[in-house]
């Protein structure tokens, strides 16, 4: 181990592969709200939140598992269930005049039409504008839940005109 006076111990949650320092401060120096996308392996969990000296403040939150209250039936950590938690945090995020924001998708790998991106998707058909490549993006196929059942996919475009008309208060 190294050792001396011009030996810096490196930061603990850095050091546990948990905070990205270098890019975190680069979010945060935009002075726009982050979009805090988290993926877990049975839910996803996105948070607006906005920079304050004392600590973040969030101003919105939505969890996948609050799809249960509209109908939702199936895995939480899906392609089309980030896309309803997306566009649910979006339809809120919109409520509290939330215009703008930047992505933090953490230690998270950004892999082309993955969960997080889909989560995004939503976001921006909610209505907050966040600078995002088209290529990225899942398809709307995808979204939509094409690879699933016809009662999948009608269940999700029901959830999705429940959530655009104001339904996940």
């Amino acid at each position: 181990m190294a050792q001396g006076p011009r030996y810096r111990v490196p930061l603990r949650r850095r050091k546990e592969n948990r905070t990205d320092y270098r890019s975190r401060k680069a979010l945060i120096a935009s002075e726009l709200p982050r979009v805090i996308v988290r993926k877990s392996n049975r839910h996803v969990r996105i948070q607006i939140a906005g920079y304050h000296e004392e600590g973040d403040k969030i101003l919105v939150s939505a969890f996948s598992q609050e799809l249960k209250n509209l109908g939702w039936e199936g895995n939480y950590d899906t392609t089309p269930a980030a896309y309803l938690t997306g566009l649910m945090a979006g339809e809120r995020g919109v409520k509290a005049g939330i215009g703008e924001a930047v992505l933090d998708i953490g230690r998270h790998y950004p892999a082309k039409g993955s969960v997080i991106f889909a989560a995004l998707k939503g976001l921006i058909d909610a209505g907050v504008e966040i600078p995002h490549d088209d290529d990225v993006l899942p398809s709307d196929d995808r979204v939509g839940g094409k690879h699933l059942s016809e009662n999948m996919q009608t269940k999700i475009e029901e959830i999705k005109s429940k959530l655009q008309k104001g339904g996940a208060e």
